[in-house]
């Protein structure tokens, strides 16, 4: 499961920021994607629009707008849901969190800032995370930040 969250967190954040439109269109109907996973999205997401589905190695993903906000929803290939991803102001993580990131990351500029929401309160970590991308002229990293303000590296991109 930690291996798949990784996953969820670094595709999320890698890529959420493309959103495709489809006419207009309220759903999406790819052959590939599981028709559980189609029902589940349906009932959870019932305002989405502008679906546009990926099946990958590891997760079946919508991308889609809901309430005038891009984001996207990851499902493994059995069909469960493990949590949807959208871009959020830097501002949604805790002041206290922005402050050790300012001592901590001097000279960074504060790229993206992904919410991942999951439902899983068993799995050994928080239900909502936020993961801020920071860069300079030779480094750029991605943190993790929980809603109680702890601030954890997370991955070296560059």
């Amino acid at each position: 499961m930690k291996k798949i969250f990784l996953t969820l967190a670094t595709v999320g954040i890698l890529g959420t920021s493309a959103f495709a439109k489809i006419d207009g269109g309220k759903k999406a109907e790819p052959a590939s994607v599981s028709f559980a996973v189609q029902s589940e999205f349906d009932e959870q997401f019932s305002d989405a629009t502008n679906v546009v589905w990926t099946v990958t190695a590891n997760t079946q993903k919508a991308t889609f707008v809901e309430d005038g906000t891009p984001k996207t929803a990851f499902y493994n290939l059995q069909g469960e849901y493990l949590g949807v991803t959208e871009n959020v102001p830097y501002r949604a993580i805790a002041a206290k969190a922005q402050k050790e990131i300012a001592a901590k990351y001097n000279g960074y500029s504060i790229g993206d800032v992904i919410k991942l929401t999951t439902n899983d309160s068993n799995a050994g970590f928080d239900q909502v995370v936020y993961f801020v991308d920071l860069k300079n002229s030779t480094n750029e990293v991605l943190l993790r930040v929980t809603p109680s303000a702890g601030v954890f590296f997370f991955k070296q991109i560059k």
